[in-house]
């Protein structure tokens, strides 16, 4: 049976607004991205001088990598309301006409997870995206009518790990399509600093760089690593946060010297051991480690194969040599 990561499901520190607080607010917080924000400070600054909303916004990227943290930066940049759901929440036609309805000129429907969204849900967002009308029928059969209501002009950021799981309907509306790719190592020392002297915490320059390495280039999981050294330095150091703390705080949640945890390396090793290597079929590296292949899809690969230790094929999954060295010398 696979070992379930450590998640936050609510990322609460001191208070319940304390993990809101680490999120950039504006442009200039948000730390990387560069290519995602140069495009869009020309998109944001020609739509206020238009005195319209941006057009629809699709980030898609890995978990992780901010891209609610991005919708809530657009909102505050033009000075817009943000109202956020996600797709699944979102079951019947019914729901979304209650949610868009109630918007107001200029405001910001941001929706997670948008490539979950019902096919009915799907179908009624279409007209309200490219014209900003809604239609709805009222009865059944021979004796359903159409009445259609005109919407506000408002903005649609939809955020997805699986662009391709889109219907290609939907991801036509957007009229800007952004990838958040993985940071750089001194991107997320930066983000790890931003965080501590928020938090106003104790840590040295040797401790953000070893906490930003196993990271996996990702800011959810750099801030994530730095609560739990911040638990562990008030329980064993009087909350000073050093290289020694940094490393036991690591060490005790088996992170490697590249961020890999017990899950990647279990993956890779089945891989490695049973399949001498691979190729073998997602599915039955799914049942393998008693976990879903979405999960396997979304959250393991995408960072073994930016390390370049897994290899998509038709065939299947497959480790890369550089992998086996890996698993040698952290076994």
């Amino acid at each position: 049976m696979a070992v379930k990561r450590i998640v936050d499901q609510n990322p609460n520190l001191d208070d319940p607004a304390a993990e809101t607080s680490l999120r950039p607010q504006t442009m200039d917080d948000y730390v990387g991205q560069k290519n995602l924000k140069d495009n869009l400070r020309v998109a944001l600054e020609a739509a206020q001088k238009r005195q319209q909303p941006v057009d629809h916004i699709l980030l898609h990227g890995p978990p992780g990598l901010g891209k609610t943290t991005m919708a809530i930066v657009i909102a505050n940049e033009m000075g817009a309301q943000r109202r956020q759901t996600s797709a699944p929440a979102l079951n019947r036609p019914a729901d979304l006409v209650s949610l868009i309805t109630a918007l107001q000129p200029g405001d910001i429907l941001f929706v997670d997870e948008i490539h979950r969204l019902n096919r009915r849900v799907e179908e009624t967002l279409y007209g309200a995206l490219e014209d900003f009308q809604l239609d709805i029928v009222l009865g059944k059969g021979v004796a359903a009518k159409t009445m259609r209501f005109d919407l506000p002009p408002f903005t649609l950021i939809g955020a997805t790990t699986r662009p391709g799981a889109m219907a290609a309907p939907l991801r036509n509306r957007f009229g800007l399509v952004h990838r958040l790719d993985f940071y750089q190592v001194d991107e997320i020392a930066r983000i790890i600093r931003r965080s501590a002297d928020l938090w106003q915490l104790n840590i040295s320059d040797e401790a953000v760089d070893f906490l930003a390495l196993r990271s996996r280039l990702t800011p959810r999981l750099a801030n994530r690593w730095l609560r739990r050294a911040r638990d562990y330095a008030e329980v064993h150091s009087q909350g000073k946060i050093g290289l020694a703390e940094a490393q036991k705080t690591l060490d005790m949640l088996q992170i490697d010297s590249l961020g890999l945890d017990q899950n990647d390396r279990q993956l890779l090793s089945a891989i490695a051991d049973s399949y001498g290597g691979g190729p073998v079929g997602l599915t039955t590296l799914a049942a393998m480690l008693g976990d879903e292949a979405v999960t396997i899809e979304e959250y393991y690969e995408p960072y073994l194969i930016q390390l370049g230790f897994l290899e998509r094929t038709p065939q299947g999954r497959k480790v890369t040599p550089k992998a086996q060295k890996h698993l040698q010398a952290s076994s």
